[in-house]
């Protein structure tokens, strides 16, 4: 993937450099995907604390803005080398980051899943399902994958409604490594 190339469908453009992937939305004018960098410590260091990512997707042992550098370089930078991961959210006029989005290959699943988080700043705009059309035009565009996978805890109604929006069905519930109920949600792709 490293050919420098741009491609994708309609009103997306994907750049590959050098086995790195900018994700860029063009029909999304309010939103900038990209790679996270070492820079955004501080922000992974805010998104990892907020209230609702504690409560619905993870809580991290995070609590400095070395812990959310070596964070970054442990779980998110490596999954670039594949074309994945989690892209860092920015709204493009202010270029402050605002929520992350991605796809992950996590062992306990047969499929990538698509995950996001989001500061509750950007809640209610739009912001993930945004960025969420993206991510699932590159899995499909790009790395052509047939299917997509989502996960999130039964009690969160607003992933639960995004994945909805985003035309994933609920497939079945099932556990992760350490015994956590998750509800698994499923997106059919139409490899062009």
């Amino acid at each position: 993937m490293g050919d420098g190339r741009v491609c994708c469908g309609p009103g997306h453009e994907f750049l590959i450099l050098e086995g790195v992937n900018i994700i860029v939305a063009k029909d999304t004018p309010r939103l900038l995907i990209r790679q996270a960098t070492p820079a955004d410590a501080s922000f992974m260091l805010e998104l990892l604390n907020e209230p609702a990512w504690r409560k619905f997707i993870r809580q991290h042992d995070v609590n400095s803005a070395p812990a959310a550098l070596d964070y970054l370089e442990e779980r998110i930078f490596p999954a670039y080398e594949e074309g994945m991961g989690f892209w860092l959210v920015a709204e493009k006029s202010s270029q402050l980051p605002i929520g992350i989005c991605g796809l992950v290959k996590r062992p306990y699943l047969e499929q990538v899943d698509l995950g996001f988080g989001f500061l509750e700043l950007a809640w209610g705009k739009g912001f993930a399902r945004e960025a969420a059309l993206s991510v699932i035009e590159y899995a499909d565009s790009v790395l052509q994958l047939p299917e997509l996978w989502a996960i999130t805890v039964a009690e969160n109604a607003q992933s639960i409604t995004l994945l909805e929006k985003l035309s994933f069905s609920f497939s079945k519930t099932l556990s992760n490594p350490e015994g956590e109920a998750l509800e698994l949600y499923s997106l059919r792709l139409r490899v062009k």
